[in-house]
């Protein structure tokens, strides 16, 4: 019985291997298609991220609806290329690329707040006593040699 399940399990993983394989060389068709259709008609170029941030958000929820796991790297990457696109689009004044780094910079020392963030931090300590509990009174837990 549990060979058969094992069968199974292995049959479904080399589905969404191959069905992610095929997403993926879909979406870069997809994106050099854009580019050089773009480039050809001489577009603007907030025309032409708004369309590459099309091609990588409806490829995650292509992922998605095909039952894989969608990819986070991706969805950020998609909604800062349509950020960028509209950006240029309408022609803004604000430099973007501060705003992105600022609010970027700001995620993360956000990040430090975070439920998980504590046991990183005493891992961190652990792995290197010289970096933690001897230099940092405020780790109260023992430290390995």
């Amino acid at each position: 019985m549990s060979e058969n399940t094992e069968n199974i399990t292995t049959q479904r993983t080399s589905t969404k291997r191959r069905m992610a394989r095929r997403l993926e060389a879909a979406g870069w068709g997809l994106f050099f298609v854009w580019v050089g259709a773009s480039l050809l008609m001489d577009l603007s170029w907030g025309v032409g991220l708004i369309g590459v941030a099309a091609i990588i958000l409806f490829g995650q929820v292509a992922r998605r609806s095909f039952g894989l796991r969608l990819e986070f790297f991706w969805v950020v990457v998609g909604v800062l290329f349509l950020l960028g696109g509209v950006w240029e689009y309408h022609s803004i004044d604000v430099e973007l690329l501060p705003i992105l780094m600022i609010l970027g910079g700001g995620a993360l020392m956000l990040s430090l707040f975070r439920r998980g963030s504590r046991t990183d931090w005493r891992e961190w300590c652990r792995c290197a006593p010289s970096r933690g509990a001897e230099r940092w009174r405020c780790c109260s837990w023992p430290v390995e040699d």
